[in-house]
């Protein structure tokens, strides 16, 4: 019994918009099924207080303390209020699995990018600019047409194009420029078909992985645009694109997007707070379980790593 209290000590804090959400109804099963407890917040209703005393964090009237370790679902629609509610909890000295930088990176796609580059992990050809005069030029860049073109923030395949002339492609840049919106020009890997892996990391290896397909008459795969996936056994050197990708963010658990091209896997994007239903459901593993393991696993190495800095 002594044990079984010990256990419930811990108390993960789970930063999501709806208590409803499949993600959310797995992490707190998951997360009571280990004998912790867990406190659900609406990101949007976390008041963040800055005083002498230091930050502090109040939720509907409530502050909230006592937390071992907080994941954060932050959507892509309230990312600016949630990398400050995420990084008020890191200054609180709450481990965040994952933390405000990495999150921050993950949803700029070029910062993301740049960041894999600089590391030798391989990715489409892919260039930005600003100067919109030279179209043909930009395209030669990336190896010609088709194109792919991308809204920097975009999400679930929204703001993603494929233009198959130049005419499309100035058409496309000039709309969104004249929008105020910044894009990328990326290469079309012919070889891919349409096909792409999703591998859902998890620490330092991939929990759950699969391959989607586009719908007919459709190049892009995602899921919420009407793509068709199926679980997979990812390739050592997949995998290990797939964890190195998640490190270079500084991300312990995310969704890592690659094509399949014949020169190997090129990383497209890198998902902070994956959704993960599909792949539970496809393949049966306690996905939301291995990502509250290693919540408190993660908090563990937290507080000895400040046990070492104060010794």
């Amino acid at each position: 019994m002594a044990e079984k209290n010990d256990r419930r000590q811990g108390r993960l804090g789970l930063l999501s918009r709806k208590r409803s959400l499949y993600s959310t109804r797995r992490l707190v099963e998951a997360t009571r099924e280990r004998e912790h407890r867990v406190l659900v917040l609406d990101t949007l209703r976390c008041n963040l207080i800055l005083a002498p005393s230091g930050p502090r964090l109040v939720y509907r009237g409530v502050e909230v303390s006592g937390l071992e370790v907080v994941i954060p679902r932050i959507g892509a629609s309230v990312t600016t209020y949630g990398l400050a509610v995420v990084h008020h909890l890191e200054m609180m000295g709450v481990p965040v699995v994952n933390g405000s930088l990495g999150i921050a990176y993950s949803r700029d796609k070029l910062r993301c990018l740049q960041l894999l580059a600089r590391s030798g992990i391989a990715i489409p050809r892919t260039v930005m600019a600003h100067d919109r005069s030279k179209v043909d030029e930009l395209l030669e860049q990336v190896g010609g047409l088709p194109a792919i073109i991308k809204l920097i923030r975009g999400t679930q395949g929204v703001g993603v194009m494929i233009a198959s002339t130049v005419q499309e492609v100035k058409g496309i840049v000039d709309t969104f420029w004249q929008l105020g919106q910044e894009i990328l020009i990326q290469e079309f890997v012919r070889e891919s078909k349409g096909r792409d892996l999703r591998a859902l990391v998890v620490g330092d290896q991939v929990v759950a992985a699969m391959r989607r397909k586009a719908k007919r008459g459709e190049f892009r795969s995602n899921l919420h645009r009407g793509g068709e996936g199926k679980p997979v056994d990812l390739a050592a050197p997949h995998a290990q694109t797939a964890v190195r990708a998640a490190r270079v963010l500084g991300l312990e658990i995310a969704g890592v997007d690659m094509l399949e091209s014949d020169d190997g896997p090129k990383v497209m994007e890198v998902n902070s707070s994956p959704g993960f239903e599909g792949l539970e459901r496809a393949t049966g593993r306690d996905i939301a379980g291995a990502m509250v393991e290693r919540a408190f696993a993660f908090a563990k190495e937290h507080r000895a790593t400040r046990a070492g800095e104060r010794a």
